[in-house]
Protein backbone atom coordinates (compact mmCIF):
# COMPACT_ATOMS: atom_id res chain seq x y z
CA UNK A 1 0.00 0.00 0.00
CA UNK A 2 1.41 3.16 -0.94
CA UNK A 3 0.30 6.08 0.77
CA UNK A 4 1.45 9.59 1.51
CA UNK A 5 1.87 9.48 5.05
CA UNK A 6 -0.09 12.71 6.57
CA UNK A 7 2.10 15.70 9.19
CA UNK A 8 0.71 14.13 12.07
CA UNK A 9 2.12 10.53 11.02
CA UNK A 10 5.77 11.91 10.52
CA UNK A 11 5.77 14.43 13.64
CA UNK A 12 3.20 13.56 15.96
CA UNK A 13 2.72 10.00 16.08
CA UNK A 14 6.34 8.65 16.98
CA UNK A 15 5.84 10.75 20.10
CA UNK A 16 3.55 7.95 21.08
CA UNK A 17 6.28 5.66 22.30
CA UNK A 18 5.04 2.73 20.09
CA UNK A 19 7.69 1.39 17.41
CA UNK A 20 7.04 2.06 13.58
CA UNK A 21 7.26 -2.17 12.82
CA UNK A 22 5.34 -2.77 15.56
CA UNK A 23 2.50 0.00 13.85
CA UNK A 24 3.21 -1.19 10.84
CA UNK A 25 2.91 -5.12 11.71
CA UNK A 26 -0.73 -4.60 12.95
CA UNK A 27 -1.58 -2.88 10.06
CA UNK A 28 -1.41 1.17 10.91
CA UNK A 29 -1.80 2.79 7.62
CA UNK A 30 -1.56 6.81 8.91
CA UNK A 31 -2.74 9.46 11.60
CA UNK A 32 -5.04 12.07 11.21
CA UNK A 33 -5.86 14.79 14.25
CA UNK A 34 -9.59 14.64 13.43
CA UNK A 35 -12.28 12.28 12.30
CA UNK A 36 -14.95 14.03 10.10
CA UNK A 37 -16.98 10.91 10.12
CA UNK A 38 -17.85 11.00 14.02
CA UNK A 39 -19.76 13.14 16.20
CA UNK A 40 -17.08 13.84 18.98
CA UNK A 41 -13.86 15.71 19.01
CA UNK A 42 -10.87 15.32 20.93
CA UNK A 43 -8.67 18.16 21.65
CA UNK A 44 -5.14 17.45 21.14
CA UNK A 45 -5.43 14.20 19.86
CA UNK A 46 -4.50 12.16 17.25
CA UNK A 47 -6.73 9.12 15.35
CA UNK A 48 -4.26 6.17 13.93
CA UNK A 49 -5.97 4.51 10.96
CA UNK A 50 -5.26 0.54 11.13
CA UNK A 51 -6.78 -2.32 8.73
CA UNK A 52 -5.49 -5.29 10.56
CA UNK A 53 -5.11 -8.51 8.80
CA UNK A 54 -4.79 -11.07 11.93
CA UNK A 55 -7.53 -9.56 14.09
CA UNK A 56 -5.58 -12.03 16.84
CA UNK A 57 -2.55 -10.45 17.01
CA UNK A 58 -4.52 -6.54 16.52
CA UNK A 59 -6.40 -7.39 19.88
CA UNK A 60 -3.46 -8.68 21.51
CA UNK A 61 -1.30 -5.51 20.49
CA UNK A 62 -4.45 -3.07 21.39
CA UNK A 63 -4.47 -4.78 25.20
CA UNK A 64 -0.94 -4.16 25.02
CA UNK A 65 -0.98 -0.70 24.28
CA UNK A 66 -4.12 0.15 26.95
CA UNK A 67 -1.70 -1.28 29.63
CA UNK A 68 1.66 0.26 28.42
CA UNK A 69 0.29 4.06 28.20
CA UNK A 70 -2.78 5.57 29.91
CA UNK A 71 -3.39 8.07 26.78
CA UNK A 72 -5.64 6.14 24.87
CA UNK A 73 -8.87 7.45 24.61
CA UNK A 74 -10.52 5.20 22.37
CA UNK A 75 -11.05 2.63 19.88
CA UNK A 76 -13.77 1.86 17.26
CA UNK A 77 -14.48 -0.41 14.44
CA UNK A 78 -15.00 1.57 10.84
CA UNK A 79 -16.42 -0.42 7.60
CA UNK A 80 -13.99 -2.96 5.36
CA UNK A 81 -12.18 -3.68 8.74
CA UNK A 82 -10.53 -0.23 9.73
CA UNK A 83 -10.12 0.28 13.41
CA UNK A 84 -9.19 3.69 14.55
CA UNK A 85 -7.29 3.88 18.12
CA UNK A 86 -7.73 7.17 19.18
CA UNK A 87 -4.29 8.76 21.48
CA UNK A 88 -4.21 12.04 23.94
CA UNK A 89 -1.02 14.12 22.93
CA UNK A 90 1.31 14.07 25.50
CA UNK A 91 0.50 17.52 27.11
CA UNK A 92 4.33 17.90 28.50
CA UNK A 93 4.95 18.96 24.07
CA UNK A 94 1.95 21.04 24.00
CA UNK A 95 3.67 24.30 22.63
CA UNK A 96 5.48 21.74 20.44
CA UNK A 97 2.52 20.30 18.82
CA UNK A 98 1.35 23.75 18.20
CA UNK A 99 4.55 24.67 16.25
CA UNK A 100 3.92 21.93 14.08
CA UNK A 101 0.58 22.68 13.37
CA UNK A 102 1.68 26.44 12.43
CA UNK A 103 4.47 24.11 10.31
CA UNK A 104 6.97 25.71 12.26
CA UNK A 105 9.07 22.48 12.59
CA UNK A 106 12.72 23.69 13.28
CA UNK A 107 11.25 25.96 16.03
CA UNK A 108 10.22 22.50 18.49
CA UNK A 109 12.34 22.49 21.75
CA UNK A 110 14.79 20.34 21.80
CA UNK A 111 13.29 17.78 24.23
CA UNK A 112 10.62 17.11 21.42
CA UNK A 113 12.94 16.65 18.87
CA UNK A 114 15.07 13.93 21.26
CA UNK A 115 11.71 12.14 20.73
CA UNK A 116 12.94 11.11 17.44
CA UNK A 117 15.53 8.78 16.18
CA UNK A 118 18.62 10.85 14.29
CA UNK A 119 19.39 7.49 12.90
CA UNK A 120 17.09 5.01 11.24
CA UNK A 121 17.64 2.04 9.55
CA UNK A 122 16.70 1.28 5.99
CA UNK A 123 16.48 -1.61 3.74
CA UNK A 124 17.21 -1.34 0.58
CA UNK A 125 16.77 -4.67 -1.85
CA UNK A 126 17.76 -7.36 1.37
CA UNK A 127 20.39 -4.83 2.49
CA UNK A 128 19.94 -2.81 6.01
CA UNK A 129 21.71 0.49 6.21
CA UNK A 130 21.83 3.58 8.50
CA UNK A 131 20.44 7.03 7.40
CA UNK A 132 19.58 10.36 9.56
CA UNK A 133 16.32 10.43 9.52
CA UNK A 134 13.59 12.82 7.60
CA UNK A 135 12.55 14.65 11.27
CA UNK A 136 16.02 15.34 12.39
CA UNK A 137 16.60 16.60 8.69
CA UNK A 138 13.40 18.86 8.93
CA UNK A 139 14.46 19.69 12.43
CA UNK A 140 17.64 21.05 11.42
CA UNK A 141 17.37 21.78 8.28
CA UNK A 142 20.43 19.77 6.74
CA UNK A 143 22.06 20.97 3.74
CA UNK A 144 21.23 17.80 2.28
CA UNK A 145 17.60 18.32 2.66
CA UNK A 146 17.92 21.91 1.37
CA UNK A 147 20.44 20.98 -1.85
CA UNK A 148 17.05 18.58 -2.53
CA UNK A 149 14.39 20.82 -2.63
CA UNK A 150 15.85 23.91 -4.26
CA UNK A 151 16.84 21.07 -7.29
CA UNK A 152 13.29 19.96 -7.29
CA UNK A 153 11.58 23.31 -7.13
CA UNK A 154 14.49 25.01 -8.84
CA UNK A 155 14.39 27.90 -6.42
CA UNK A 156 17.03 29.31 -3.47
CA UNK A 157 15.40 28.47 0.40
CA UNK A 158 16.18 31.15 2.93
CA UNK A 159 17.26 30.28 6.33
CA UNK A 160 13.91 31.23 7.10
CA UNK A 161 12.01 28.66 5.33
CA UNK A 162 11.10 25.24 6.73
CA UNK A 163 11.69 22.44 4.74
CA UNK A 164 8.56 20.15 4.99
CA UNK A 165 5.07 20.85 4.07
CA UNK A 166 2.73 22.73 6.38
CA UNK A 167 0.18 21.61 8.10
CA UNK A 168 -3.25 21.69 6.44
CA UNK A 169 -6.27 20.33 9.03
CA UNK A 170 -7.74 18.90 5.76
CA UNK A 171 -5.09 16.86 4.38
CA UNK A 172 -5.16 15.64 8.37
CA UNK A 173 -8.33 14.85 8.67
CA UNK A 174 -9.88 11.01 8.41
CA UNK A 175 -12.96 11.09 6.03
CA UNK A 176 -14.93 8.52 4.12
CA UNK A 177 -13.38 9.86 0.68
CA UNK A 178 -10.07 9.14 2.47
CA UNK A 179 -11.43 5.25 3.47
CA UNK A 180 -12.31 5.17 -0.17
CA UNK A 181 -9.18 5.84 -1.45
CA UNK A 182 -7.65 3.31 0.83
CA UNK A 183 -10.22 0.55 -0.77
CA UNK A 184 -9.22 1.31 -4.15
CA UNK A 185 -5.14 0.89 -3.60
Amino acid sequence: MNIKLTVTSIFMVPTLGCPKDVLLSNGFINGYINDAQRDIEYKDSVFLLFQPQNLSRFKSFLDGEYERTKHIIEDYNLDEGFVVVVYKLDPLYKSDFDLIRKGQYSKTSPAFQKLFSKIKKVKIDGLSRDEISLQYRVFNKTQDLILYWEEKFGIAFDKDQELWTGFVEEDETLNSNKLREIIKI
